[in-house]
């Protein structure tokens, strides 16, 4: 073999041997590539894959979410609602206590009004010549104006309204006291007869009234007067026996002395 054949071979074995690994080094190169690009295609899949059930869920989500949110914006009007009755009621409320308060108020008012006006209209009681008893407005104010007219000596409308009141009230308990200041009256106006009649009276039904002796000695002076000096006497003797220690019974002992 020729020296030049030789070195073509050496040279050409030498150029083998270096282009073996860059071929290998090349094919793995497109391996890597691919595998990466393969890698990438998956990543991405799985990314739009995930991005997907993202949007279905959250598709889901909102189509769940929707009743949801109407629900919670009824239940907000309901709410609201709610509030406004509250408060309608509330305000008629607080009107209807202020209507009450006013109302008591008004009653209270008109209570105190009747009893104001009822309050004459009751009895009263009435304490008279040792006696407690009950009268009516009416009748103390018709016994009252009567014995006004006997104090100021108007004989004659003092009988009249003394009179009219024993026709008035005929079981009242100023009776007694009526038939008392009428005898008196009777012998203002200078009716004896009259007077004799009411002050024997007075004593025969009231004997243990406390004016029964005053009554006794009015008798007298009646009789007296009409110069019945025997029936005075009677009379006087009667007082200073049934009465005796009082001041009408010393007043009769000295008219009977003076008829002696």
């Amino acid at each position: 073999m020729s020296g030049v054949l030789r070195l073509t071979l050496v040279a050409l074995a030498t150029s083998a041997a270096f282009l073996q690994p860059a071929q290998a080094g090349l094919f793995e190169d497109d391996e890597a590539r691919k595998a990466i690009i393969e890698l990438r295609t998956k990543v991405q899949a799985n990314e739009d894959a995930a991005k997907q059930r993202a949007e279905q869920l959250n598709a889901l989500v909102q189509d769940q979410l929707q009743p949801l949110r109407r629900s919670m914006l009824d239940l907000n009007s309901q709410i609201e609602a709610l509030r406004a009755e509250v408060a309608k009621l509330r305000g008629t409320n607080e009107q209807l206590a202020r209507d009450l308060a006013d109302t008591q108020r008004k009653l209270t008012d008109q209570s105190q009004s009747v009893e104001a006006r009822l309050k004459p209209l009751e009895p009263q009681k009435v304490s008279l010549d040792g006696r407690e008893f009950q009268v009516n407005p009416d009748e103390r104010n018709q016994y009252e104006a009567a014995i006004g007219l006997v104090r100021r000596g108007d004989f004659t409308e003092a009988v009249a309204a003394l009179n009219a009141f024993l026709k008035r009230y005929p079981a009242s308990g100023y009776t007694d006291s009526v038939r008392f200041w009428l005898g008196n009256a009777q012998y203002g106006k200078r009716d004896y007869k009259d007077a004799i009649a009411t002050f024997k009276a007075f004593v025969a039904g009231n004997p243990g009234h406390p004016r029964a002796g005053e009554a006794l000695l009015a008798l007298a002076n009646c009789q007296i007067e009409l110069k019945d000096n025997k029936a005075a006497r009677r009379s006087l003797e009667e007082l200073i026996k049934g009465y005796p220690g009082t001041e009408a019974a010393q007043a009769g002992k000295e008219r009977l002395a003076a008829l002696k």
